[in-house]
């Protein structure tokens, strides 16, 4: 049995316009093009191709592996002719987008909320959140984020009102001093959460730039000189039980949970990623050396 793995990085852009015949960006198509590699670390036995390129002939049955799953997606393999039974059901693909949401993730976030309208915004700001981060639901790598101080100018407005056209609600969250951006890393098989591994990574405004080559040994003693006593045993402690039984239960494939570790001492949990992640990659480019 051969895998093939289909590297579609416009996945998130996919989720939030939930359409089959949605045609994402050029630039997102030539990377898609150019950078199949990418995927290889994760399984270098296999063929990688990209979603906008003629399926290659390789040995079946095939198991197709893509980045991420979507409905998109679904539609251009099925023109490029793939085996219909080699990929999710419709419904399937529904309830992966809705468990992508952020909102699925508010309740390992205390402080953060989803508004449905400008004056639930304005009254999340003037309830204490001052400097705040506004996110698109359907949206990741630090995309569909907007900055924002205690009174909203025009075009923040215009941007609050888009999103609500578009995606119906707008996640509100506090602004952190973070210190360090890094994530842990799973696999969901069988209604169980398997703990992989960790990333930590470098972002500018919020948006994604590059991983950090280190080890997960690295990695957690720099998470743990950072951050309180325990501070990452409570966050797990928390967090693992709780993705085990509302996403792993639902949901087979790899989850990354990005967190943030702030200068106060504490862990914010940021966002999940149901897909692969660079975090993914550059931990099993780092753990093949």
């Amino acid at each position: 049995m051969t895998k093939l793995l289909i590297f579609n990085p416009e996945h998130d852009l996919c989720l939030a316009h939930a359409n089959r015949h949605y045609v994402a960006p050029r630039s997102a198509v030539e990377y898609a093009r150019s950078s199949c590699a990418v995927m290889l670390p994760l399984c270098p036995d296999a063929v990688c191709t990209s979603a906008y390129d003629p399926l290659p002939t390789v040995d079946t049955p095939t198991v197709i592996v893509p980045w991420g799953w979507n409905i998109t997606l679904k539609q251009q393999l099925l023109q490029l002719g793939a085996d219909p039974s080699l990929l999710p059901d419709d419904d399937t693909l529904h309830r992966l987008r809705q468990l992508q949401h952020r909102s699925t993730l508010l309740p390992l976030q205390p402080d953060c909320m989803a508004a449905t309208s400008i004056q639930e915004v304005e009254a999340a700001l003037a309830d204490g959140h001052g400097q705040a981060v506004l996110k698109a639901p359907w949206s990741g790598a630090g995309r569909g984020l907007r900055f924002v101080g205690g009174n909203l100018s025009p075009l923040d407005r215009t941007w609050i009102d888009k999103t609500l056209c578009n995606q119906q609600c707008v996640m509100v969250e506090p602004r952190r001093d973070v210190v360090l951006d890094f994530a842990l890393e799973y696999l969901c098989s069988d209604g169980q959460l398997h703990f992989i591994g960790f990333s930590a990574f470098n972002t500018a405004n919020g948006v994604y730039r590059n991983n950090l080559e280190l080890t997960d040994m690295q990695i957690e003693q720099l998470v743990l000189s950072l951050t309180a006593p325990h501070a990452l045993d409570n966050l797990r402690a928390e967090a693992e039980p709780w993705l085990e039984s509302n996403i792993a239960a639902h949901y087979s494939g790899p989850l990354g949970l990005d967190l943030m570790a702030c200068r106060n001492g504490t862990i914010a949990v940021a966002e999940h990623n149901m897909r692969y992640t660079m975090g993914m990659v550059a931990h099993a480019k780092i753990n093949r050396l």
